[in-house]
């Protein structure tokens, strides 16, 4: 997945994260270009789930 698909994925998926994991701040939430890596960690450490579940569910929302 590029970028420009993630970015536009993440728009729609951002609100099922918040419902799933409700201790995720909109901080949290907020997703900057070239940043992909670090925003990962930071799901990583709210949810305590790996990076590479964390794409998967993203893939699949």
């Amino acid at each position: 997945m590029n970028t420009d698909q993630l970015e536009g994925k993440w728009k729609q998926v951002k609100g099922k994260f918040k419902q799933k994991y409700g201790d995720l701040t909109d901080n949290d939430l907020t997703y900057s270009e070239g940043k992909f890596e670090a925003f990962l960690g930071r799901l990583q450490e709210k949810t305590g789930k790996k990076k590479e579940q964390l794409k998967e569910e993203i893939d699949n929302m």
